[in-house]
């Protein structure tokens, strides 16, 4: 059988997960083995985090629409009704930028749905 040296395509992958594991603390960005291991852990930490930022600007949102609202004498569930009620097809994003950069805007929302 003939012998096949890995040596180019060996060192490739190992550069390429140090590489990744740039800035990481102690062994974890110089030593193979437990860099790669601590790679694939903040991968997966990264992809869990890409969803869990969603979930986090939309609980933002939904409380600074929530202290807005409060100022009119409204809570936050009663807010979203009368919004569906009177078919104002405004995201929470939209409403929680209109509640801090443009009060006179949310205000004028908030009386077209009582």
């Amino acid at each position: 059988m003939v012998r096949v040296k890995r040596g180019n395509v060996a060192r490739k992958r190992r550069n390429k997960i140090l590489k990744l594991a740039k800035g990481f603390c102690g062994a974890h960005s110089s030593l193979f083995r437990i860099a790669n291991q601590q790679v694939i852990k903040s991968l997966i930490y990264a992809y869990r985090g890409r969803k869990e930022k969603k979930r986090m600007f939309r609980q933002l949102w939904i409380t600074r629409i929530n202290a807005a609202a409060s100022y009119y004498n409204l809570n936050y569930s009663r807010f979203i009704h009368n919004l569906k009620q009177a078919k104002v097809l405004l995201n929470r994003k939209m409403l929680s930028q209109l509640a801090i950069l443009d009060p006179p805007a949310f205000s004028f929302i908030v009386e077209a749905t009582k």
